[in-house]
């Protein structure tokens, strides 16, 4: 089975090794291949528009060449975005002297760690369940490990903070029923004075509680499905993008561990930038007996995974000709 055949193809790396380049090009190749495509980019530095020799296109899906789409995600955009519908949200179920205090909770949430991260995690899930109706494969072209890493094992905590706080919803509303049946029968509608204002009180807690409920089990709901596909070899992969030289290949050592850990579906490495052998001079000379121990330990270290070998090009890869081009090698790669 062709990587272009699954559904969702996450492609990660350190930065500056060529993710942005393989991910385009794959995405052009799987095109070439009759695939409709959708190649989304999850990286703040976004260089989509700069591989395809575009304008910015930013978060609207464009068409990028035939039976490819792209789309941009910016992470500060998604959180503020989050936040306002997370604010409307409680705001709906809170009284108006509230208001100001959850207007403060949010600006401090904007500032905590992993807020991107959980923001940019429910984009992708709503971007995989809507993307893969309209699309035969999603290409997200992923920030640099560290991020990448810390998004894949969102779906997981996340799912377990929200059944904290469906768990929560429930005990407070078996303490708004007893609290209920506590409330002292005063305060009587003049028009209705047989109506009980604590049956009012509870109905209203009981309709704040339903709402709060289902929307938590849709979130919950949500990132289950974005797991559970993610962890599928049949329909997901993971594929890594280094160059032959020391930092690349320790952090993907750490990267590797850590997916394989997490049982996520690694479905190789893509090493770039290999040095051809009719490059010439003796700086170059020198250069690949350097490579030649890079390479050796790649397969040394990570013989348990398949490798993909490109070569370096002569010149930058930019435009629709340039990344067909190199479609052409990752094909040759086996790819």
């Amino acid at each position: 089975m062709l990587l272009t055949d699954k559904k969702v193809l996450l492609v990660g790396g350190k930065g500056g090794v060529g993710k942005t380049t393989v991910s385009s090009a794959l995405a052009v190749l799987a095109s070439e291949r009759g695939k409709k495509v959708l190649l989304v980019s999850t990286d703040p530095a976004h260089s989509l528009a700069d591989a395809f020799g575009r304008e910015p296109f930013g978060d609207r899906i464009t068409r990028l060449a035939p039976n490819l789409d792209g789309l941009e995600l910016d992470p500060d955009r998604e959180v503020e975005q989050h936040l306002a519908k997370v604010t409307a949200q409680l705001k709906r179920f809170t009284r108006p002297e509230m208001f100001s205090e959850i207007e403060r909770q949010m600006r401090l949430t904007r500032q905590s760690p992993g807020a991107q991260e959980a923001a940019m995690l429910e984009r992708i899930a709503h971007t995989i369940e809507l993307g893969l109706t309209d699309y035969d494969l999603l290409i997200f072209d992923t920030a640099p490990t560290g991020h990448t890493l810390r998004l894949l094992s969102l779906p997981e905590a996340m799912a377990a903070w929200t059944q904290g706080l469906l768990n929560a919803n429930q005990r407070s509303a078996k303490l708004g029923e007893v609290l209920g049946h506590l409330t002292p029968k005063g305060g009587r509608d003049i028009t209705n004075p047989l109506a009980d204002p604590a049956e009012h009180a509870t109905a209203g807690m009981d309709e704040r509680n339903k709402a709060i409920t289902e929307t938590l089990l849709s979130r919950q709901r949500l990132l289950q499905r974005t797991r559970e596909l993610l962890l599928d070899k049949q329909r997901s992969a993971l594929l890594f993008v280094l160059t032959p030289e020391k930092l690349p290949i320790l952090e993907t050592g750490r990267a590797v561990k850590t997916l394989l850990d997490e049982k996520l579906p690694l479905a190789g490495l893509v090493v770039n930038r290999i040095l051809p052998a009719h490059a010439d001079g003796e700086f170059l000379a020198q250069r690949r007996l350097q490579e030649q121990q890079h390479l050796a330990q790649i397969e040394q270290q990570f013989s348990q995974l398949r490798r993909y070998k490109v070569p370096l090009q002569a010149t930058d890869i930019q435009g629709i000709d340039a990344l067909s081009r190199m479609a052409t090698l990752l094909a040759a790669a086996g790819l």
